[in-house]
């Protein structure tokens, strides 16, 4: 390590020690006239580059490209600043004439700063090739939102069009503002000052007029855009597996629905636009600036590097603030939903106030970021404006000196001035829109990294038999669930259904009986073994088909708003009104449906709220019986029902020929009438048999009545 610090020390003495002797020399052939005053400048330079370079070649040992940066804007500076000298003024600059230690001290400090600005836009570390990636990421987003965007290509076709005419009319105005100005301040001519006033108004009339219909169609495209990718979101979210809602959150999906979808409008139709826009009026400006005074416009033009850098920095900055700020609503958005969904249960639980104070904090944490977000862009706004301002002082100062040399003329210096102006904010404009496109092809990441998700659980089976039986096999079963992996709720579990039987689980809470239920239902995917249907896996059966032919109904079943005819026929389009009449007697539901004052067309509600628990189940399993299935999984249903209904609806289920029933239950009677009963413990089969045969061994079963089977729910 020493020894590299003085190679390095070593280095630097005898570059210094060289390059002042390079720099002498370079005076003392101005001073002999030896050579012309350009050939010298670039000729030293020349020299002093491959002096520098040799040096630190030989005794380092290599050239890094920092190295390569800083030695060539240490080496060009002076000649690059003595010929824009030159071409400004036709004159040298004390440099020039004179070289000391204070030229070279100056020269040496500037090409520092223009190096060190260089590493600040364009760093040559990790982070650039980072940086590159992230870009080459971003354009390849682009360009799959600009594919999306395909059917609204004629409106931003339009949109173009008027862009052009407005920025074309918008451009001409301070040129004629300042043809204005000269007319009123020589020699006056009326036709001459009516006819630039009619082109004023001709100019600012077409300017606006094309400008209001650009914005109004490109609203049109934005809305319509929003609206296709928020239905293509919502689509691709609806066929994900259970297992993906329970470890994403709901509030970052709702982010994602929401604001995401909004930004990647922008990015097309709105940002794309913006830049074409500034982009084609800030070369024509610069063009017609040009004609003006091009002296005046390469010194605006030394403003950009310096707003860029102020950009990239504010850019930089404020989308890492940004990001995590969307993060923190998001968050936000999470704990009021809990809440609401959950009211019941906070209210239960007195605590109000707990949640009301945790929402509080999310929001604290969300208001923290909006604060530094604002005191960056305070800071950046506040910085952009000293830096324009600064630049007015100078094209006034050195305007004043060009129309005292009648280099220009006044009304030419406001023109100029104008043109300034709006080429600041134009330029501006262009390094925000490219920091504000990085924003929404970032939330276009993340809305196409939902869309192109594969479902873990395949809908892609084609198995559509004209027969099926219903006879389920569980093959050797090893599963745990997706938001919990390290806990395996099912282990080498077996067991078949037959056609024609009912089969009931029986267990302790929390030892596998409905996730038996929802592996059937293919809510999952077992990590081993398989599930059978007429010996077929399940995942071989086309994804429609097999929701028909397998129906469950919940302890809580799920209504939908809408009236009953709507949730008893969810997703069963050509159902008959005497079908969902059939099933609702079965289910025990047609004649409360029928004293309502509507029949089936009455509103249920949010969720079902208009009816009562009972009501609710009742409809639930008309819905699943509606469908004809061949297997029906009864989720604990009769925990909701009485005693007469609950027989009405077993009697109802029992007059299905060949129909498989799957039951969890723990009334009794359900228990006792069924064909075989499975005792389910640790996530396998403990014990199996009818009741009387399980009753006999006065086993696990026999057990379990005695605890689970109080006298209340014993046989009448």
């Amino acid at each position: 390590m020493a020894v590299t610090i003085i190679h390095k020390v070593v280095a630097l003495m005898l570059a210094v020690c060289v390059d002042f002797s390079l720099f002498y020399a370079s005076g003392f052939v101005v001073i002999h006239n030896v050579f012309g005053h350009l050939a010298r400048l670039w000729l030293s330079a020349a020299l002093r580059w491959s002096a520098v370079s040799v040096i630190t070649l030989l005794t380092l040992g290599d050239l890094k490209p920092l190295l390569i940066r800083v030695i060539t804007a240490y080496s060009l500076l002076p000649a690059v600043f003595e010929t824009g000298t030159s071409a400004f003024y036709r004159e040298e600059s004390q440099c020039g004439r004179a070289t000391d230690v204070r030229c070279w001290l100056m020269c040496a400090a500037a090409s520092l700063a223009a190096a060190l600005f260089w590493e600040i836009i364009i760093p040559d570390t990790d982070e650039e090739a980072a940086s590159k990636e992230q870009k080459q990421k971003s354009r390849v987003l682009f360009m799959r939102v600009l594919r999306l965007c395909r059917p609204d290509y004629p409106l931003m076709l339009g949109g173009f069009v008027f862009l052009s005419l407005a920025v074309i009319f918008e451009m001409f105005i301070p040129f004629y503002t300042g043809r204005v100005i000269d007319i009123l301040g020589s020699n006056y001519n009326h036709n001459e000052f009516l006819t630039a006033l009619l082109f004023m108004g001709l100019f600012t009339v077409g300017g606006s007029v094309s400008a209001g219909c650009r914005g109004g169609i490109l609203l049109c495209a934005i809305s319509s855009f929003t609206r296709r990718i928020k239905a293509k979101l919502f689509q691709a979210l609806t066929k994900q597996e259970i297992g993906f809602f329970e470890t994403i959150k709901s509030g970052e999906i709702t982010s994602r629905l929401s604001k995401d979808t909004t930004l990647m409008g922008r990015t097309v139709c709105l940002n794309v636009n913006v830049l074409l826009r500034t982009f084609i009026k800030t070369m024509g400006m610069i063009t017609l600036m040009m004609n003006l005074s091009w002296k005046l416009t390469f010194l605006v033009l030394m403003e950009t590097p310096i707003t860029g850098l102020i950009q990239n920095i504010y850019d930089t900055h404020y989308q890492r603030l940004y990001q995590a700020m969307q993060d923190s609503m998001a968050h936000s958005n999470e704990a009021a939903n809990e809440v609401v969904f959950g009211i019941r249960v906070v209210r239960s639980f007195n605590t109000e106030n707990h949640e009301a104070n945790r929402y509080d904090k999310r929001l604290m944490e969300t208001h923290n970021l909006k604060t530094r977000r604002d005191t960056v862009r305070a800071v950046y706004l506040l910085a952009r404006r000293l830096t324009g301002l600064g630049m007015q002082i100078f094209i006034l100062y050195y305007g004043r000196l060009f129309i005292q040399k009648g280099q220009m003329t006044t009304g030419s210096l406001v023109s100029f001035i104008l043109y300034q102006s709006d080429l600041g904010d134009n330029i501006r404009t262009l390094t925000y829109v490219f920091g504000d496109m990085l924003n929404s092809v970032v939330a276009a990441g993340k809305v196409f990294e939902y869309l192109d998700r594969k479902p873990l659980v395949s809908t892609d089976g084609k198995l559509k038999p004209d027969q099926l039986k219903g006879h389920v096999s569980y093959c050797h079963l090893n599963f745990a669930y997706p938001a919990n992996p390290s806990k395996t709720v099912l282990q080498n579990f077996s067991l078949e259904l037959k056609p024609g039987q009912m089969t009931a689980l029986v267990g302790p809470s929390g030892e596998g009986k409905s996730t038996c239920v929802s592996l059937l239902e293919r809510f999952y995917e077992p990590q081993n073994g398989e599930i059978l249907l007429d010996g077929e896996p399940l995942k071989s059966y086309d994804h429609h088909f097999f929701h028909e032919k397998i129906a469950v109904v919940s302890q809580e079943p799920v209504l939908f708003s809408g009236s009953i005819r709507d949730n008893i026929a969810y997703g069963f389009t050509d159902c008959s009104m005497e079908k969902i009449k059939e099933a609702a007697r079965k289910a025990n539901a047609h004649d409360f449906i029928e004293q309502l004052e509507k029949g089936y067309n009455t509103e249920v509600g949010e969720s079902g709220s208009q009816l009562s628990k009972s009501e609710r189940q009742r409809i639930g399993i008309a819905r699943a019986l509606v469908r004809q299935p061949r297997v029906l999984i009864l989720d604990e249903i009769t925990s909701s029902l009485d005693t007469e209904n609950e027989n009405k609806v077993l009697q109802a289920l029992a007059s299905c020929p060949n129909q498989t029933l799957l039951v969890i239950a723990h009334r009794l009677k359900t228990i006792e009438n069924a064909d075989q009963i499975i005792v389910i413990s640790g996530g396998k089969v403990e014990e199996q048999g009818n009741h009387q045969e399980l009753m006999e061994l006065k086993g696990s079963y026999y057990k379990l009545r005695e605890k689970l089977f109080a006298e209340g729910n014993s046989p009448q």
